[in-house]
């Protein structure tokens, strides 16, 4: 499912200057890109900052207003500048919430770029009475902005210089991995290029079959068990994998707000049926499968569904279809916590370790256990 991303999440960059410290005037900015996107009043309130004290400089900065300016100030010692000195900062502008992290080596490559200019040819120190360095420098800063905001990449001939910019995609930190999650690949299997991942992860990779969870995974594999989930971790990172519950007929689930969208879209709905039809029969009839997920709720588990509505009958795969249903946000896993309470039971029965977590610390099935709950009138059963 794909959402419209806006610019404050891209975190586009709304504006870009170059800002020097004149001898006389001090902080000023000799370049915007667009013009008075940034005001005199706002930038004399930080300019401070912009143009720090030695011991900042090279250093990334980041200031938070109205929007959030991302800067890496630069010194050039020599002594045909009024002070000894030239310094310099290039800022980036995003909106405030906008993560603007991803620019940090962008700042710093062209930091380094415009200074290697400077130090050749006085490229910076010359523009203000130089037109055409001025417009070669305006220029310069106007197609950084427009590429990396279109594209993500830049590349800059002019003269000498060869310049190329990339904006590393951003991605969300990883879940963490537990012990009883299920890592379920987000393409075939064949088609992951396995020469790219080390040694560890080929090993891991073969196992990942949307069954086995880490603990079976890293007996499987012979790989120590913390190792599997920073593997898993990683694949996970990469969208290689997504990380599901462990299947049980005793599971229980319930849909989320999402399920309304599976209704009117029919894309979705192919989808879905393609993924969960049975081999050699015909494809099953959506409004059979949408009926089978709303069955689910806080009380019934997956065995007493299927006894209502018979999957079988319907031709589709009861398992891929929760399966894809989770993955794809549109049922959630209600797990269930044990809670004691007499003194002196374990402590994995205090709410806060779920069942998948405790039969496997116990070695232990499922049913077996929560039979052993039910009929033990100290322990109560948490469900969230």
């Amino acid at each position: 499912m794909t959402e419209e991303i806006s610019d404050i999440d891209r975190g586009d960059i709304k504006c870009i200057f170059l800002c020097e410290f004149h001898h006389t005037a001090g902080p000023t900015i000799s370049c915007q890109i667009p013009q008075d996107f940034i005001s005199k009043e706002v930038f004399e309130s930080v300019s401070v900052y912009i143009i720090p004290k030695a011991q900042l400089e090279q250093c990334t900065i980041t200031i938070i207003l109205d929007c959030k300016i991302l800067g890496y100030p630069m010194r050039i010692e020599d002594n045909k500048y009024a002070r000894n000195a030239f310094y310099f900062n290039l800022c980036v502008v995003c909106d405030r919430n906008a993560r603007a992290i991803q620019y940090e080596p962008v700042v710093q490559k062209l930091s380094h770029t415009l200074r290697d200019l400077e130090m050749e040819s006085s490229f910076l120190s010359t523009q203000q009475e130089n037109p055409i360095a001025r417009a070669r420098l305006t220029n310069f800063l106007n197609t950084v902005m427009t590429d990396l905001n279109k594209n993500k990449v830049c590349k800059l001939t002019d003269g000498t210089i060869s310049l190329y910019l990339k904006v590393i995609e951003l991605r969300k930190d990883p879940p963490t991995v537990k012990d009883w999650d299920v890592p379920v690949l987000t393409k075939p299997y064949r088609k992951i290029p396995h020469e790219k991942w080390d040694l560890t992860t080929q090993k891991v990779l073969p196992f990942i079959d949307g069954h086995n969870h880490i603990t079976k995974i890293s007996a499987k594999a012979d790989v120590e068990n913390n190792l599997v989930k920073s593997c898993v971790q990683n694949l996970a990172y990469y969208d290689v994998i997504k990380l599901d519950s462990l299947f049980q007929y005793s599971n229980i689930y319930a849909p989320t707000t999402k399920i309304h969208q599976l209704y009117a879209n029919r894309p979705l709905q192919d989808q879905c049926i393609n993924c969960i039809k049975i081999k050699g029969e015909e494809k099953p009839i959506w409004g059979d499968v949408f009926r089978f997920l709303c069955r689910f709720n806080h009380c019934n588990t997956v065995k007493q569904v299927c006894c209502i509505v018979n999957p079988a009958t319907l031709r589709f795969n009861e398992r891929k279809l929760i399966q894809w249903a989770c993955l794809e946000g549109f049922l959630q896993r209600v797990h269930k916590y044990p809670v004691s309470v007499c003194e002196g039971t374990s402590q994995s029965w205090n709410g806060t370790h779920c069942m998948d977590e405790i039969c496997l610390a116990l070695n232990m099935s499922y049913g077996k256990l929560n039979d052993k709950f039910e009929h033990d009138p100290t322990v109560s059963m948490i469900c969230k």
